[in-house]
């Protein structure tokens, strides 16, 4: 496989896009290894940018469908992967486009990209909550946000990015990736990282969107205690009666904390919905 720069192409990489375009020959047979593509999987590739893993994944895999937001791509793209029919390239913004139009009956899809790091977080999220179509991804992501997906309780890192993860998906950071694999190089070091949701969530909650919100309540103010921050979703006694300690800072408590908290609001919410009605 050739190796690919913007120059080579007369393609600048775009700041507003947040591009930065990996080059590195061995980084991408890591990546392409780790994925692992199979003819029958239905792959997607987020932000394609100048088709580094593109090519290896269409080697391996004979179809793809790509989501790219920058039009300007999308002609190197066509004329680059011609000769496989099954390429598809769809145009737009991957957090506007309906994932299930790609997907065959009793498919998953295996979610690929090199997520511009302006918007990574707001991407992980809408996929997080496609989690029942999707098998796997892997995402090539800025270090820290790979940490914060990854981190554990009572670390600096561990925040609400990594609550919702870990709900929805186990979490694996794979390696990292350094600057200069990228044209042009970015400011800080970019990781790779699997996230395969589970067939069954070790930690239900009644209703997501509501742990969702009390988890984004709970961070909101880090550093003051549960009790301060939840006040407005419930009482100190009620934390207490479930057997949460009131004087914990957020990121103190573990993921079936947030679950048990979240299910009590639930269980208030319609006890309050009854008593008007």
């Amino acid at each position: 496989m050739s190796k690919h720069t913007p120059k080579a192409h007369g393609h600048k990489a775009r700041k507003r896009f947040g591009q930065n375009f990996l080059h590195d020959q061995y980084v991408i047979g890591k990546i392409v290894k780790a994925i692992s593509p199979k003819p029958t999987d239905c792959l997607v590739e987020i932000g394609p940018g100048m088709g580094a893993i593109t090519e290896p994944l269409l080697e391996a895999s004979g179809k793809l469908d790509v989501v790219e937001l920058d039009r300007d791509l999308i002609p190197i793209l066509r004329t680059k992967f011609f000769n496989y029919p099954d390429f598809r390239i769809h145009e737009g913004d991957a957090l506007k486009f309906d994932f299930s139009t790609i997907l065959e009956p009793g498919q998953q899809l295996r979610i690929v990209g090199n997520l511009p790091y302006n918007i990574s977080t707001p991407l992980i999220f809408h996929f997080l909550s496609h989690y029942a179509m999707v098998q796997d991804m892997h995402f090539m992501l800025q270090k820290e946000v790979v940490e914060r997906l990854a981190a554990t309780p009572g670390s600096g890192d561990y925040g609400r990015l990594s609550i919702m993860a870990q709900y929805f998906c186990k979490v694996e950071p794979l390696f990292i990736v350094g600057p200069g694999s990228f044209n042009p190089p970015p400011k800080v070091d970019s990781a790779i990282v699997r996230l395969v949701p589970y067939n069954e969530l070790p930690h239900p909650a009644k209703d997501h969107k509501t742990l969702e919100r009390v988890v984004r309540e709970a961070f909101n103010m880090r550093r003051k205690t549960i009790r301060n921050t939840l006040k407005n979703l419930i009482s100190a006694e009620l934390l207490q009666e479930i057997g949460i300690d009131t004087g914990l800072r957020p990121e103190n408590l573990t993921l079936a904390d947030y679950v048990r908290i979240a299910d009590k609001v639930v269980d208030l919410n319609l006890a309050e919905n009854r008593n008007e009605s």
